[in-house]
Formats: structure tokens, C-alpha cells, sequence
């Protein structure tokens, strides 16, 4: 039976930094987005006002900014030969992140079969973010089951990949879980955890290579 792997992104294929992070650091902004990255991480905002305030920081966005972040962003190692390993046994990889789409859906050229990030307008800016598009914890649950339906797989046969309280839910609904990285919000809630900078030995564990 194929297994679906489901992959966060920020603080997980991201080593110690997030999506919005590296996009703010194009910008010369990396200080305000880590500290909202700080509230929301400690529950101080949510992820609708998480969103709505990086959009106003992000008024000079251009797609140069974003093609440039996600260039110089620190990857775990080996991410696309993991997922064209696990796609020649027959898996699916998709990757689920509260994270804007712009960036998040640029890792379907890298071999996801999926990815999904909280819709945001096109860049450069000319609209309000609209807050019924932020993802949230509980989204990624909605996600996981649409991707479910369209793969042709269940929840037993998931596999998710995180690192923080945006996990917790996903988690807490698949057999199988690896927290990578992680904070404390995961601790005791992972079937597996792994502290390093390849993916492919995060996936040894669940023996998915």
C-alpha cells in the first residue's frame, strides 16, 4: 500500500529559519518577521494576524525577492532525492505549511506531488491579504484528508514530518509521526525524533528508503 508523507515546512525542511523569515531578509526586515515569528509560535497571535502584518511588511515584495529566498534558504539536505526515492516506491510527498503559497508551491518543481501554503495575493502586492485563506493547525488536518481522497490513501497510511505546535493536530490523527528539530509543543507526540540537517536520514527512521 503507498504511504503519504506529509512535510512541514518552517523549522522543518527549513533548518532554524522559516519561509517567511528568509523572504523578510531580502528585504532587510529578517528582525521584525523573526519576532512575529517569536508571538505566533508562542501563541500571542494567530495565524490570520501573523499574516496580515508580514503582508504590510512585505510592500516592496518583487518575485526577484521570493525567487532569491527560497535560493538562499537553508534546506535540509537531500530533500529532492528523498522524494524521488520515495516516488519510485510508489509514495506521495506533499508538503503543508502555514507559510504563504508563493514560496510554499515552488517545491512541486523540487518533486512534491502537493503543497499547500495560506493563499496569499500575487506578488507584487496590489490586494489585502484575505484571512480566510491562512492555514491553520486544524487545516492541515482538512488538507491531509483532501490529499488522502485524491491519492486514494487513509490516515493509517500517513506519515507527517514537523517540528512545532502547527503539527500538534496532524499529528495527533496519523500513525505515524517524525518531529524534526523540534520544540517542546511535539514532545511525547512523535513516534520518531530527529535532531540534524538531512531529510534522508529523518526518513530512515520511519525505514520509508
Amino acid at each position: 500500500m503507498a504511504r503519504l508523507h506529509l512535510f512541514d515546512l518552517d523549522g522543518t525542511l527549513l533548518h532554524g529559519s522559516s519561509a517567511p523569515v528568509e523572504i523578510s531578509r531580502q528585504l532587510g526586515l529578517e528582525a521584525e518577521t523573526a519576532a512575529l515569528d517569536r508571538a505566533i509560535s508562542s501563541g500571542l497571535i494567530g495565524p490570520p494576524e501573523y499574516a496580515t502584518q508580514v503582508h504590510t511588511l512585505w510592500a516592496g515584495l518583487t518575485e526577484e525577492h521570493v525567487a532569491a529566498a527560497f535560493e538562499a534558504a537553508p534546506w535540509l539536505a537531500r530533500i529532492r532525492e528523498v522524494w524521488a526515492e520515495l516516488t519510485r516506491n510508489g509514495d506521495y510527498c506533499a508538503v503543508v505549511s502555514l507559510s504563504p503559497s508563493f514560496f510554499v508551491e515552488r517545491l512541486t518543481d523540487w518533486g512534491a506531488h502537493a503543497a499547500y501554503g495560506s493563499r496569499f495575493p500575487a506578488v507584487p502586492f496590489t490586494e489585502p491579504v484575505d484571512p480566510a485563506g491562512v492555514l491553520s493547525a486544524a487545516a492541515k488536518v482538512r488538507i491531509a484528508d483532501r490529499l488522502c481522497a485524491e491519492f486514494g490513501v487513509t490516515r493509517a497510511d500517513c506519515v507527517a514530518y514537523g517540528d512545532s505546535m502547527s503539527d500538534k493536530d496532524l499529528f495527533g490523527v496519523v500513525p505515524v509521526s517524525v518531529a524534526v528539530n523540534a520544540d517542546r509543543h511535539l514532545t511525547g507526540l512523535a513516534t520518531h525524533s530527529y535532531t540534524g540537517r538531512d531529510l534522508w536520514e529523518a526518513c530512515e527512521l520511519v525505514r520509508a528508503l
